[in-house]
């Protein structure tokens, strides 16, 4: 029988929602509810402290259609949505609480459905990045001389609507196999310029210990993989998946790195920075990947929150994402002027640490390529001139005739 790796064994059977019914009736955005706890006590009032911090518990009950949505956030969408069709729907229990309660409604737009994304504008595609076209064998991008992204699951806790990959997440068309893991593995194994494995989906984080661990402990046997980094955003939408078990066991699998997917600051909090502790305590370096996008981060005030909030909870701020092009992502897409604009406003203003590389993944497989604001303005002679944060021109001597001169004067002197 093929060895399957699902997600699906975490969804607990003898586990139901609680009824509409049972949550009582919607008082417009969050049933009026300031808090999470008092989210819970709305919508999930005979649910107890286990179960909801149990995180097989919260993929269990994620809420998966626009219904849901539309009774929490107290909009009217699921009417008027072609269902069935495009990026599926789901968000945990957990995370729904966070967009509900949230002051802003920038959490709630990265995972409510809306009849934009069946608006498909120009240049848009559904692999963007042509990972298709660097797929070495099944669910292995080999993209960069030493590095390979490989795609271990389909299957997210929750799904954000900006999704790179929605044309794979979710669909459970291809399951995943250890077969399929092996026949990766042994590609890494034969090709010794590849020293650093990134793995990605999907979530990582939404397999089991097991199954995790086995895949680890495959790519740690090969000499010249020199590092492994996991890809993930259940710090931020499923903290009570980093358990004490779960960071035991990455312990033993160093040098391990995470990148952190986070959007707003409304997501920091005390669960996951609990989670990110539990993660940084580890002994695992984490980074964070933002995606740009408008009306939910595209702003100096909202981004220079959540870049410093994530250094507070022990996370370097590493790239911030242009918006990729997939098919209906129009409505979250801004200029790339607007980025570049967001970086001047954090460099200089703000700890050096707490400023990202502002990023485009070049569509059709170029790559990351960095983008930042005009720092050189000229030269002047044998000086550069370079702009600061408050607009000062300076000179920098940039030839050796320059540094020639430097030694005259300092032998005369």
């Amino acid at each position: 029988m093929l060895d399957v790796v699902t997600n699906e064994e975490q969804e607990p059977p003898d586990l139901l929602p609680v009824s509409h019914e049972k949550r009582g009736a919607v008082q417009g955005p969050g049933g009026g509810c300031a808090t999470i706890a008092e989210f819970r006590s709305r919508y999930y009032p005979l649910v107890s402290d286990e179960k909801w911090n149990d995180w097989r518990w919260q993929i269990a009950h994620r809420i998966k259609d626009a219904d849901e949505m539309e009774h929490v956030f107290g909009t009217a969408l699921a009417h008027t949505l072609p269902l069935g069709k495009g990026l599926p729907v789901a968000a945990t229990p957990y995370y729904l609480g966070v967009a509900a309660t949230a002051v802003s409604d920038g959490v709630r737009r990265c995972i409510e459905p809306t009849v934009n994304e069946f608006i498909r504008s120009l240049h848009e595609a559904d692999d963007p990045l042509g990972e298709e076209g660097h797929t070495a064998v099944p669910g292995l991008v080999h993209r960069y001389p030493d590095r390979v992204l490989f795609l271990v699951t389909d299957y997210c806790s929750t799904y954000c609507r900006y999704c790179t990959r929605s044309r794979l997440v979710g669909q459970k068309r291809h399951p995943h196999s250890k077969r399929e893991w092996r026949r990766a593995i042994a590609y890494i194994r034969e090709r010794e310029e590849v020293r650093d494995v990134l793995l990605s989906g999907g979530d990582p984080l939404t397999l089991p210990d097991d199954k995790l661990d086995w895949l680890l402990t495959e790519l740690r046997r090969i000499p010249h993989v020199e590092m492994v980094r996991i890809g993930t955003k259940v710090p931020a939408v499923l903290p009570q998946r980093i358990t004490p078990e779960l960071t035991a066991m990455l312990r033993k699998h160093h040098p391990l790195f995470m990148s952190l997917h986070f959007a707003h600051p409304d997501e920091l909090t005390g669960e996951t920075a609990a989670a990110c502790a539990a993660l940084a305590d580890a002994g695992i370096p984490l980074g964070s990947q933002t995606v740009l996008l408008k009306g939910v981060n595209d702003d100096v005030q909202t981004m220079k929150r959540l870049m410093q909030g994530l250094l507070r909870v022990r996370v370097k701020p590493y790239y911030l994402y242009q918006c990729d092009p997939i098919p209906g992502s129009g409505h979250f897409r801004t200029r790339v002027e607007k980025g570049l604009e967001i970086i001047a406003g954090l460099r200089g203003h703000t700890s050096g640490y707490a400023v990202p590389s502002y990023v485009i993944d070049a569509p059709g497989g170029g790559g990351k390529i960095p983008l930042l604001p005009e720092s050189v303005v000229g030269r002047d002679d044998n000086f550069i001139l370079l702009k600061n944060y408050e607009g000062g021109v300076f000179g920098y001597p940039d030839s050796d005739a320059a540094a020639e001169e430097e030694c005259r004067g300092a032998r005369v002197s």
